[in-house]
């Protein structure tokens, strides 16, 4: 869209680095720049590369959304990176990984609780930022000197938690596609028991928990369409008051509304009911009424048309298959066999014995 006459467009961009680390720049040079785009941004001293996510006013409504005061001051845009900018980053992106093997070697040496998930050279190599976990604080200033007489650059270390380290690491998750926090997902919202008991599920730490070793965020996906669908069921917590007894609820089908009960004498028998009437029940028990049983209001499995008709047909059509597995053999040509051997004691016939 085009901008009214006379308004500049807005100066601060998005740009986005490794594993969907994002952050804003100020475009002072107003450089003509398109999503997908790599940019040299000044870090003083040296540079960095990353690319272009978002330009525009879309960058304020971004700003507006996570609370970032206008007056910030942002760091600048130097220029768009040349062929010499991306071979030096190049260069840096490939040592990545064997510092950060050679990275976890000198921690374990020095027994310290913490984990080397990820280092992030700059892009012309004269720093780094080592991403760590760790469950408790831990002291690093003699890891930090080590580091940097190792490395020979400057060091930052960045304490990230298990879920950030689960995006910057990847992986396949149980669906057999990419991770969510890896492939697209940008913000991690908090995921409560709750959002699994809304939706049915069994509290399965083994089948809930994610490589990070935290509750699925895909569990927050379908939470409002639960919520929204569980609106209309009665309060599952509530006894159902008959003149037989006392029933308990057993389960629910959110979306084909239908709930269980069961009396407290007979638990092995549920009862199928329809969350209507479930609701009507309550609101007679509210005012002290009760019903004679719950078989009036049970729903009946629908049986199935003209079954025997069908159960023949199946019959029929197994025979039908597999009637040519097995060939039978006819009686009267077992016992004309069995006559020619009794004539010829031997084994050869009189045609093969002129024969030869």
């Amino acid at each position: 869209m085009k901008l009214p006459d006379g308004q500049k467009p807005f100066d601060i961009v998005e740009v986005r680095f490794k594993n969907g680390r994002k952050d804003f720049y100020h475009n002072h040079r107003e450089l003509a720049l398109v999503p997908g785009e790599t940019i040299a941004l000044d870090t003083n001293p040296g540079f960095d590369v990353g690319t272009v996510s978002m330009v525009g006013e879309l960058v304020r409504l971004q700003l507006k959304k996570k609370a970032i005061l206008s007056n910030t001051e942002y760091p600048k845009i130097l220029r768009k990176t040349s062929q010499k900018d991306l071979d030096q980053w190049k260069q840096a992106y490939d040592k990545e990984h064997e510092t950060m093997v050679k990275a976890r070697e000198i921690a374990s040496e020095q027994k310290l609780e913490m984990k080397i998930s990820d280092v992030e050279y700059q892009a012309d190599g004269s720093k780094a930022v080592f991403y760590y976990t760790a469950e408790n604080r831990v002291d690093f200033r003699q890891l930090i000197r080590d580091y940097a007489s190792a490395f020979h650059i400057r060091v930052e270390m960045r304490q990230i938690g298990f879920r950030q380290e689960a995006a910057r690491v990847g992986g396949i998750g149980s669906c057999g596609r990419e991770l969510c926090c890896t492939s697209w997902l940008s913000d991690f919202r908090s995921v409560s028991t709750s959002a699994a008991r809304y939706q049915q599920l069994a509290l399965n730490p083994q089948k809930l928990a994610g490589q990070c070793g935290k509750l699925k965020c895909c569990l927050n996906y379908e939470l409002d369409t639960y919520l929204e669908a569980v609106k209309g069921f009665p309060d599952t917590s509530k006894k159902l008051h008959t003149e037989k007894g006392l029933a308990t609820f057993m389960k629910m089908d959110i979306f084909k509304g239908f709930l269980w009960y069961a009396y407290k004498e007979d638990m092995i028998n549920w009862i199928k009911l329809k969350a209507d009437d479930v609701n009507e029940i309550l609101a007679k028990n509210k005012k002290g009424e009760k019903i004679a049983d719950l078989s009036s209001y049970a729903l009946q499995e629908e049986l199935k048309e003209n079954k025997t008709v069908s159960t023949e047909i199946v019959a029929v059509e197994q025979d039908d298959i597999n009637r040519f597995d097995a060939k039978k053999s006819n009686p009267k040509r077992r016992n004309n066999r069995n006559k020619n051997k009794a004539r010829t004691p031997n084994s050869q016939s009189p045609r093969n014995k002129n024969a030869k």
